[in-house]
Order: C-alpha cells, then sequence, then structure tokens
C-alpha cells in the first residue's frame, strides 16, 4: 500500500502536468482573431514558479525540463534553451525556498519579477551570440511583464484550487519529515 504522503505528492505532479498540457494545448489554439499585438503571459512559467515556492517537491527538475523542453519544440524555440533557462531559475528558487518562506508576499513577487528579468536577459543574451533571429525587446518585456502581473492570480489559484501553500517554518509532513 502507498503511503499518503506519496500519493499526495504523485497526484500533484500529475496535476501539474495536467496543467501545463492544459496551458499549452490553449496556447497553440488559433484563437486570435489577429487585431492584438501585446503577447500574453506565460503561464507555465507562474505556474512552475509559484509552485517551487509553494511546495518544491511537488515539482521535480526532470518534470520542469520535460514539459519546456517539449513546449520548446511547440513554439519552435531553440530546442532546450528556455528549459535549460528555467531549470536553473527554479534551482536558484528551491534551494532558497526555506529563507523565502518568511517573506511577504510582496517581496517574493519582487524576487520572481527579477529572476524573470535575469532569465529573459540571459535568453536574448545567448540567442545575440549565436546569433539567432529573436522578438522585438518590446515584446518580450511586455511578456515578461503580462506574467508578472498574473503571479498573483496564479499563486491564489494555487492555494484556493489544489490547497498549495507555503509551508510554515518548522512544519512537518504525517511522517515527521521537515518541509
Amino acid at each position: 500500500m502507498v503511503d499518503p504522503l506519496t500519493t499526495k505528492r504523485l497526484s500533484h505532479r500529475a496535476l501539474y502536468v495536467v496543467l501545463a498540457a492544459v496551458i499549452l494545448f490553449l496556447q497553440l489554439l488559433p484563437l486570435s482573431n489577429g487585431t492584438s499585438r501585446l503577447p500574453g503571459p506565460d503561464l507555465t512559467l507562474a505556474l512552475t514558479l509559484v509552485w517551487v515556492l509553494r511546495r518544491p517537491d511537488y515539482v521535480p527538475a526532470l518534470l520542469i525540463v520535460a514539459v519546456f523542453f517539449l513546449e520548446d519544440l511547440m513554439f519552435l524555440r531553440p530546442p532546450g534553451l528556455w528549459a535549460l533557462i528555467v531549470l536553473l531559475a527554479t534551482e536558484f528558487l528551491r534551494s532558497r525556498e526555506e529563507s523565502l518562506r518568511e517573506l511577504p508576499f510582496v517581496l517574493e513577487w519582487l524576487i520572481v519579477g527579477a529572476l524573470m528579468a535575469v532569465m529573459l536577459l540571459t535568453y536574448r543574451l545567448v540567442l545575440a551570440v549565436v546569433m539567432v533571429p529573436q522578438a522585438m525587446l518590446g515584446q518580450a518585456l511586455a511578456q515578461m511583464l503580462a506574467t508578472l502581473a498574473v503571479y498573483p492570480l496564479v499563486a491564489i489559484a494555487s492555494q484556493l484550487a489544489f490547497g498549495l501553500r507555503r509551508a510554515a517554518p518548522g512544519e512537518v509532513d504525517a511522517l515527521g519529515h521537515r518541509l
């Protein structure tokens, strides 16, 4: 029989994959009427960052890489580049998750915004070094700002819909392991 902690982790991992697949499917649908010039937010990135800061054990590194590598392939981006940058960013947050627990949400939001700016600059710098054509800087900044604007909504939705909240300092799971 599987213990409840493992079941909960596996179910949240499956939920993450399903949510990422639904977001990817909706982004691939031809729903645009062609009049909007502003890019929408990267909901998969916002979801991943929220989940890594709330419960890092629910989104392991290989799962993050698989999701973003699939996005790279589907959106015809350089395969693996954005996945690598997201992996490095999430591992940076994962290593500091315990110290970020006690911060108010506004500071968490600012840290995520700064990290997203570094991710964008790194991505654009690598593409510039290898001379790959890229979208205009204004569009990339607009998408980053849209993702940053939707981040609090994703955090609230994750908490209300899926019970995903930050672990309290010193909180333990059902087996007595520190979270």
